[in-house]
């Protein structure tokens, strides 16, 4: 039996998407007094943990300075997205830090583009630009040009237990691309009367106030409307709101109760984690970085399986920034295409993020080679500093479908993007401020909730009012 791991365990992990709690010298900011020329990198923390897999690919660029003459340094950012992103910007925008590369979430490259925060690069800042998975590149350009190369991905997939199924005697176990909400919501009568220990609801998300609203949002938009866009290209509006009145109904149905876990609508990446660890729920919407923990914890008990519907497509991208010189700027652009090398990215993959390049997708059943970082290579060993050993779950499923290249690589080649606007952040509140409609205190007489009509007419204007066209 696979050795379960604590739910505080798991939640920690978790919090590590938004939470960093770097240490002191990683929190400094550069101040230029060191004589050995240096690259400044700014990224939120690393989910594979102190010494991860970042911070080993550096390692790795380091070890390689005979040939290029610099050194890199990798400075966390601590705090939530959201926070994240404000220290970027105003540091950019004031000058009062020296970042040479900044990581930032694919929905940010506009604003800083926009901006004059980020240079435009050329194709000499990535290795083989046609292995980029089309989909995933496209988050790099804005207004036509190349701001940013596609460092690691994301989309959201569905976890499962299978040995809640089998006591539920459900008609199967192993759930493919296929899988529909229906199908889910079938499973209610037989999971409430199979007698599990601890399960309460079918499945759980994030719905809390924040980013993961909007994601749940804009995949239950897309997958009740073929082509749904809120922004065109240029970042112009062009939803209408008879397609967003079908997008809440949408919402509505699929986080209703009694299908949804009580408690979902302030659910953040670690509430939900921990629910479903705890074995609250059967099913789990979440992101690829949790696999590793999750089959260390069940084995071949867990099942995951591409979302019904559509996917939003997540991760982050390497930009060199405008406030570097042009020496500078042109080493942070040969230090950006050896972290997005195919051995970076494959990597990346065995560290349990989602890696960028179809070849690293290739090699079904076992996990891809990676050169550069020790604790992820061939047969695994502890890191460098000795703080952790690497988690490699395996790829090849009971069932024998192929983790990456069956379920990932299809997950991001089809997944839909949020709206792309250099007024993203406006945005994405607007739609999880309007959408407390649904998830918030109940306003209405007698405790009732606005319609989907309603609601979908209010965003509608909202909307209209902070974007162009």
């Amino acid at each position: 039996m696979a050795r379960r791991l604590t739910a505080a365990a798991l939640t920690l992990l978790s919090l590590l998407t938004f939470t960093a709690c770097t240490d002191g010298d990683a929190q400094q900011q550069p101040t230029g007094t060191d004589p050995s020329p240096r690259i400044v990198v700014a990224s939120g923390q690393d989910v594979t943990g102190k010494n991860g897999i970042r911070q080993q690919l550096i390692d790795a660029w380091n070890a390689k300075e005979g040939e290029h003459g610099y050194r890199a340094r990798l400075v966390e950012l601590p705090g939530s997205a959201d926070q994240q992103r404000s220290q970027l910007l105003g540091a950019l925008q004031s000058g009062s830090a020296e970042y040479d590369v900044v990581n930032l979430d694919v929905t940010w490259i506009p604003e800083f583009a926009d901006a004059g925060l980020i240079r435009s690069l050329s194709d000499t800042a990535v290795k083989d630009p046609e292995d980029l998975i089309k989909s995933v590149d496209s988050t790099s350009y804005w207004d036509g040009k190349r701001y940013a190369v596609p460092f690691n991905s994301d989309a959201g997939l569905l976890y499962y237990r299978k040995d809640h199924l089998v006591k539920a005697s459900a008609s199967r176990t192993d759930l493919g691309e296929d899988v529909s909400w229906d199908e889910l919501r079938e499973l209610l009568g037989p999971l409430d009367d199979a007698g599990i220990k601890d399960y309460e609801a079918i499945w759980t998300t994030q719905l809390a106030p924040y980013e993961g609203r909007t994601v749940n949002a804009i995949e239950a938009f897309a997958s009740a409307v073929p082509g749904f866009r809120i922004t065109d290209d240029d970042g112009q509006y062009v939803a209408t709101e008879e397609q967003l009145t079908a997008g809440v109904s949408e919402l509505r149905e699929r986080t209703a109760s009694p299908y949804t876990l009580d408690g979902t609508s302030e659910f953040r990446e670690a509430e939900s984690l921990s629910a479903f660890a705890e074995g609250r729920t059967t099913f789990l919407r979440h992101w690829p970085y949790v696999y590793p923990t999750l089959h260390e914890t069940f084995g071949d008990s867990l099942g995951v399986a591409r979302l019904p519907g559509k996917s939003v497509l997540g991760g982050q991208n390497l930009a060199v920034t405008s406030s570097t010189s042009e020496q500078r700027a042109a080493k942070a652009a040969e230090l950006i295409a050896f972290l997005t090398d195919p051995d970076s990215e494959r990597c990346l993959l065995r560290a349990g993020f989602a890696a960028t390049r179809t070849s690293a997708y290739q090699q079904p059943g076992t996990a891809p080679e990676c050169g550069h970082a020790p604790a992820y290579a061939e047969g695994p060993s502890a890191s460098p500093g000795g703080e952790s050993t690497a988690r490699l779950a395996p790829d090849r499923m009971a069932d024998g479908t192929s983790y990456s290249r069956d379920i990932l690589l299809p997950a991001l080649s089809e997944a839909v993007h949020r709206p792309r606007t250099p007024l993203y952040g406006a945005v994405t509140h607007t739609i999880t401020t309007e959408l407390d409609a649904l998830y918030g205190p109940p306003k209405g007489p007698g405790g009732s909730r606005p319609g989907d009509a309603e609601v979908a007419k209010s965003l509608d204007e909202a909307l209209k009012e902070i974007l162009p066209g």
